[in-house]
This record gives structure tokens, sequence and C-alpha cells, in this order.
């Protein structure tokens, strides 16, 4: 239900802070004074200062949900903190148009003391809700929840996903014009989760939604344009979701390669990536065949049977996204050079890295895991909700009368 109306719109929005506190205290009082006589604010920064968000512009319309990334310290945090209006920006300005709802901290301000069925009236209150409202919602939230038995028992004996679970069905009742999301998708078991996941998609085709997430895979399945912040700048900004996430995770560092339970006579002496058409570098397009190969040495007179290679791919948050078992034969006292080839296997953008092991056996005794041994880059401009993009290998079509 998109449409041109624009409910949140950011202009030059900039927030520093002090890294002591006894000067912040100083400067506060000094910026207090100089509001109340008229007298504008200096914009450069002074001793301990920083710019923690700085000229950030950006709009929302009624239908889209902008994603907000960056690395730790980057500024989303003290973004959404001004979105929500808990913290007021030093420049520019935030227009934000219906009611706002925001789901961050769930279940922040339940009292332990207090049943489940209380803290939802408390908790409903905070986000805006009337008695009325709650009482008319009650049914509702409690069933999304899951928690029929346990309402009535005091939250301290609740586990820690039932009060997630509870404060997410409490604030999912929102029905917001701009809705904030701060890592909230990932809450609850595998079945929680789908259900929240759908009641997001409902929320955010009514309404303009940021939602900050350190998940691609999340990102890419609810985002029509991402933000990319760095050092307070909003240095990447549009509907490109593909090439922002490229260009984030080409950005992060590969940890050190490790090796471990290596038997010293077996040895991966090379191993690399690359497009068929163009082994060249470590960066693949997306929809082009390519190989992984490797060189395997033995050294010493031992011999091993029914020897296996195994390669798992991470994405950059370290999930494992692919994996290949595959037997190898072995020619004791040469250079065994192996080259698998890959067609219809294509990953999303971003940044993955590889972990090579050779087993022995049925049971697959680890006689070497290398961990991170290469690295390699994917750049696609069609991004989608899962790391690793299936090309059918025949596609038939027939019409049937």
């Amino acid at each position: 239900m998109r449409n041109d109306e624009v409910l949140i719109k950011v202009e030059g929005v900039s927030k520093k802070f002090c890294k002591s506190l006894k000067r912040s205290l100083w400067y506060g009082l000094g910026d207090i004074f100089r509001s109340v006589l008229g007298i504008k604010n200096p914009e450069i920064l002074r001793k301990d200062e920083f710019w923690a968000v700085k000229d950030v512009s950006f709009e929302v319309r009624r239908g889209e949900c902008l994603g907000l990334i960056g690395h730790n310290g980057a500024g989303k945090s003290t973004l959404l903190k001004m979105l929500n209006g808990l913290i007021r920006p030093d420049e520019g300005r935030i227009e934000m148009r219906g009611k706002v709802g925001a789901l961050i901290e769930l279940g922040a301000g339940f009292n332990p003391v207090l049943t489940g069925r209380e803290n939802v009236y408390n908790n409903g209150a905070i986000l805006g809700f009337s008695k009325a409202e709650i009482d008319y919602k009650f049914d509702d939230i409690v069933n999304f929840a899951e928690m029929e038995e346990f309402v009535d028992m005091p939250v301290q004996n609740y586990s820690s996903g039932m009060k997630v679970r509870l404060g997410f069905a409490i604030a999912a009742q929102l029905e917001p014009d701009v809705l904030i999301l701060d890592e909230v998708l990932a809450v609850g078991d595998s079945d929680f989760r789908v259900k929240c996941f759908n009641h997001i998609y409902k929320v955010i085709s009514k309404s303009a939604v940021v939602f900050v997430s350190h998940s691609i895979p999340q990102l890419t399945r609810i985002c029509d344009k991402l933000g990319l912040l760095e050092k307070g700048n909003l240095l990447k900004y549009g509907n490109g979701v593909g090439d922002i996430i490229f260009y984030y995770t080409k950005a992060l560092k590969q940890e050190k390669h490790t090796k471990t339970n290596e038997i010293q006579n077996i040895l991966i002496k090379k191993f690399w990536i690359k497009e068929t058409d163009n082994p060249v570098g470590k960066e693949l397009t997306f929809g082009k065949s390519y190989f992984i190969q490797f060189e395997l040495d033995l050294c010493g007179k031992a011999i091993y049977n029914d020897l296996k290679i195994l390669i798992t791919v991470n994405d950059a948050t370290e999930n494992n996204v692919l994996q290949l078992i595959e037997n190898i034969e072995f020619t004791s006292g040469k250079l065994n050079l192996y080259k698998f080839e890959f067609q219809n296997a294509n990953f999303n953008a971003g940044r993955y890295f590889i972990t090579a092991s050779i087993l022995e056996g049925d049971k697959g005794k680890f006689l070497s895991v290398q961990r991170n041994i290469t690295f390699f880059d994917v750049k696609n401009y069609l991004p989608g909700y899962a790391s690793v993009f299936l090309i059918p290998h025949k596609i038939t079509h027939e019409i049937k009368k």
C-alpha cells in the first residue's frame, strides 16, 4: 500500500556527545544558558566532544521500510533515540507524521513482582494504550504470546523467552503510522519468529518503518532501501539494497587464517575460488559459473583411507550458508590438485569466508581444519531472502488443455 505520503523526514540531523562526564555537565549548563538568552550553541566540537551523528538526511514514505546498518558505534542507536524523541538533535530537524510506535527493548519495563496480566496493563499504558483499549486487545495479546497458562504468574518466574514474547505481543498491538524496530525480530523460538515476521509484514504495508539490524538476511527480507552509517555519517543511502550490502560487507576484515586439529603430514598448500572465465581476484559476479580449487599434499609414509574434503561457507555474520562434502582420491608422494566447478549455486551480495577440512572414514574423523582459509566477494543487485540463489538447470513449460 505504498504511496507518496512522507511520514518520516530527517533533514541535516546531527548529535554530539562528550567523552568526559565533568566537561559534559559543564557544556550542558553553558548550552542551556545560551538557549535561554537566544544565543546559538557552537557548531564546532569542543574538547572531548565527537559527532555521534553528523548531517544525516532521509525520507521514508508509507509502505516503505528503511534498514539502517553499520558497525557498532556507527550512530544507529543515537539516530533511533532521536527518531523516538528520547533525545534532541543538536542540528537539523526531524518531522514525524501520525502515531509513532517503537519496538526496541521488549519487556524492559516489566515489574518482576507483578503478574503477566498486570504487566500487560502497565506496559500498554507506557506505550500509550488506554485501559479500554487494553481490555479490548487483552485476549489477542495473550494468544499472540502463547501465554494463556502463565498470564497470572509473577513475571519474575518467566523465562527470558517468555518475557520477550509477552513484550512483543503487547507492542505488536500498536497500529502506528511510524514504526521503529531495533533488533527485535530474533526473539523466541522458530515458530514465534515466523509469527513475528508475518505481523511485521502487515505493519509495513501501511506504515513507514525504520529497522536496525546486523542480520543481512533480515534486512534483505523486509527492507525496500538501506542506509549505511559509518562514524555518524550516512555513507550510502538508497534503493540499491544489494549494492549497499556488498559495499558494507566488503569492508569487513577477514579473521586470521587459523589451523586446528591438523596432522602435520596433511597439508592444504593452496586454496582459491575464481570465476571460470576470469580467474583473477576474489570477486564473483552473480549468475556466472565459478570454481573452487586447492592443492593437497601428504608428506611421509602415512596411509589414509576414504578421505573427504569438507568446505563450509560462512557469511559476514558467521552463519553457515553452504556446505560441500566430497570424496577425494589421493596419490601419495605427489601434489594433488582438485577443482570443483559450480554453475547453479549463486550467492547474495556480500563477503563470504571459507573453512576447509580434511576428513577420514565413514564417521568423518577430522584430520585437518583450516578456518578462514580464504574469502570472496559477490556483487549482486538483486538481493533476496536467502544467502544462496539456485538457478534452475532446466525449465520446462507446457500448456494443458
